[in-house]
Order: structure tokens, then sequence, then C-alpha cells
């Protein structure tokens, strides 16, 4: 009669199979899979069938081959493998989940809404890694599915909005989100309402439109006691640092930003306490104080780089370049500029604008007017139309025009200063 097989297994055969799929697409050979007490030879008897791993023998093989020990042990359906895709995601182990989320797509067995929660944690990676286009096709083909479940599609359109938001597509961003914020208030949903309405905030921010985002913070304001999440409040803080700032009052942005960042230090939420050092730094260079900004860069740079977000890498480097000028270091401050415009460029075009700017200041300070005039062009392709900076360009743009003797083409620039910041006064 032929023996049963463990509990702890479906089938000796299919698990040697599993294993020797799961080592050879791991690009390990059977010596390379080995370790004290489970030798070569007895890797090779398990993939034939002949020997049954312990459940602890397992475990050692799934760590090494990026898959779960429930999968070696039993195999798994499509829904196992999301579950194991999500949690790979939410222990930073990107390759494993990226792996899985793209086997759950492409597994027949997989339900469509499956396929589009997958779709969207991909989406989510994307966005992680500054990739912000790959987020944007990934999720708008899985809201476009229309099979996401209510609480995954406000997830989804949470990432969506981030994505057309730090490309400089405000309008498609802020349509989003007041329709999220409009549903949330209709189900009276007051944390979603907090999210929608603290994101909404940004993106009027970035559009210049500051009334409308001291009338969302208020409203958020009043929501901030009924959440737990500490992420929805250091995002609540770091926006109303935000608005501080562009209302040029420092110590009450500073103020905010560090509430933002003694919140978040205590989670695990890495990279936005990078933002919110960034944010600070960015405070400290507007006031001129370039020492104060290396000091906070040099603390939370860590951060930044172990987000492995090369947008919040790149925006590091842009406030590094700033103090380094307000310093005098203006060639060190150059160098770093121009290297980090092209990681910019694609990713967000806004502080791509902001690079230029930077480096056409400093060209001019060195007397390279012409130099600079071309690099103040470049800053005006960049910035998005309703940018902030749109009007620091045109000024800077015309005091170089002015003094290369080009008077009639300063006036049209400086013109178009005074009626950007005009429109602007107009949205307060």
């Amino acid at each position: 009669m032929p023996r049963k097989p463990p509990h702890h297994i479906d089938d000796p055969i299919a698990v040697g199979r599993r294993l020797r799929e799961a080592r050879e697409r791991a690009g390990l050979s059977q010596r390379g899979l080995s370790f004290d007490g489970c030798t070569s030879a007895y890797i090779s008897r398990i993939e034939a069938g002949a020997r049954v791993p312990s459940l602890q023998i397992l475990e050692v093989f799934a760590r090494r081959l990026g898959v779960s020990a429930k999968y070696l042990a039993a195999g798994d359906t499509a829904a196992d493998r999301l579950e194991d895709a999500e949690l790979a995601a939410r222990l930073d182990d990107v390759g494993t989940a990226e792996r899985l989320f793209h086997e759950t797509i492409d597994d027949d067995r997989t339900t469509p809404e499956d396929q589009a929660r997958a779709l969207v944690a991909l989406g989510d990676l994307a966005l992680r890694r500054g990739d912000h286009h790959e987020t944007i096709r990934l999720i708008e083909e899985a809201l476009d599915s229309g099979v996401l479940p209510p609480d995954h599609a406000v997830a989804a359109a949470d990432r969506l909005g981030r994505a057309y938001m730090i490309l400089g597509e405000h309008e498609s961003a802020i349509g989003i989100w007041e329709r999220q914020l409009a549903d949330a208030s209709a189900r009276e949903d007051p944390l979603a309402t907090l999210r929608f309405s603290t994101l909404l905030a940004n993106v009027v921010l970035d559009s210049g439109n500051f009334g409308r985002a001291e009338e969302l913070l208020g409203h958020a304001l009043s929501l901030a006691e009924e959440t737990r999440d500490p992420l929805d409040r250091a995002r609540l803080w770091w926006t109303q640092s935000r608005l501080h700032t562009v209302r040029n009052e420092p110590e009450t942005a500073a103020r905010y930003a560090r509430l933002a960042i003694d919140t978040l230090e205590a989670t695990e939420h890495i990279g936005y306490a990078a933002l919110a050092y960034q944010l600070l730094a960015h405070i400290e260079n507007d006031r001129g104080n370039g020492a104060a900004a290396l000091d906070l860069l040099d603390k939370g740079e860590a951060a930044a780089a172990s987000s492995g977000n090369r947008f919040y890498e790149a925006t590091f480097r842009l406030e590094r370049a700033r103090a380094l000028a307000l310093l005098g270091e203006r060639e060190e401050a150059a160098a770093v500029a121009m290297s980090v415009t092209p990681l910019l460029a694609e990713a967000s075009p806004g502080d791509a604008g902001r690079a230029y700017l930077l480096l056409g200041e400093i060209f001019a300070s060195l007397g390279e007017r012409a130099r600079a005039i071309e690099i103040y062009e470049l800053a005006l392709q960049s910035l998005p139309a309703e940018n902030r900076y749109l009007s620091d360009v045109y000024s800077a743009l015309g005091e170089a025009l002015e003094a290369e003797g080009r008077k009639d083409e300063a006036l049209e620039a400086l013109k178009r200063a005074l009626a950007i910041r005009t429109q602007s006064r107009g949205h307060v």
C-alpha cells in the first residue's frame, strides 16, 4: 500500500518540480542552494521526488529563492500569489513583489478583480521609485477595468493623482481628487475626506490657488482628531508647512514641517520623513540659511536614499545645490544642479524648471549672462503652466536680457512676471 505524503506537502514529485523550477528561475545550482545540514545530493533527491523535506528546510529554500514556503509545499492559487506579492511589497522586497504581481496578472486562473489589484500595486511600486509615467499607465488600466473594489479604487485614485501632480499635470490631479472628495463627503467618510482634502490642498498650492488650499486644510484640520493613522496626520502637517512656505511665513512653516518629521520618524514611512526634511531645507534656503539647509539635508539624505525613490533623491540634491550656491560654492552648486536636471526632466518637470532657474542664477552671478538666458529659457520650457516659479524665471530672464541691452525683450519678460504675480494674488 503506497505511503501517504506528510500533511505539510501535497505530493513529493510536485514539491520536487516546484523546487527545481524556482531554483532554475533564481539562477542557482543545487550546490548553490545547499547549506549546512542540506547537501546538494539531498536537494537532488528532493527534486526527484525521492525525499520529503521538512517544513524548516522548505522555509530556508523559500527565503533563498524568493518564493513562499507555502508555494514550495503545496503550490498556490492565483489569490495566494497575490497575497504573497502584497506581503513582499510591504516588506520592501521589491524584486520579489514585482515578479509575483506580474505572474498574478499573467496567470489564466486570476480573476479580473485580482488582476486589477495587481496592476494598482505595480503602479504603486513605480510611484515609489519615481517612474510617474508608468504609474499612470498601470493604474489607469486598472481603473478602466471597472472591477476594482471601492477601497482599492480609492487607493488607486490617491496614487494616480500623485503621479499627475508631480508631473505638473495639475488639472488631471485636481479632477481625480475633487471627484474622490465629493464621493467621500457623500458617503460621510471622514478619513477619506481628510485624505483627499489634504491631497487637493497640495495640488492647488502648486497651481497658485492659496485661498482654496487654506479652505481645504481648514476642513482637514477639523477632521484630524478622527484619525489615528500617523501618516494622515503627517501629510496634513506637511501640507500646512507648504502653505506657510508659499505665504512667506517661514517660522510657522518650519514648525509644521518638524511636526511631520516627529510623527513620521516613529513609523515605517521613511520616504515621507525624507520629504519633510527636504521641505525644511527648502524653507532654510528660502531664508538664506544655506548652512542650516545642508545640515538638514545631511540628516534626511539617508532616509531619501533608503526609500529607493529617484525623485526624492533628486529633490534632495536640488536643495543641496541651492544651499551651496548660498554659501558661495558656485561651481560645486552648478555641477550638482546640472547632474540633477536629467533625473527630474521626466519625473517632475516643475522641479527640473527649478533646477534650470538655479543654474541660470549661478551663471548670471558669474557674469555669463548669455548662457544664463539660454538656461532660463529651458526653465520656461520645463515648468508647467500655472507653476508658481514661472514669475521668478521671467523676472530673472528680464534682468539678464536688460543687462545684455535687449530692452524690448526684457520689458516683455518683466511684464509676464508681473502678470503671473497679479494672477496669483487673485487666488489668495
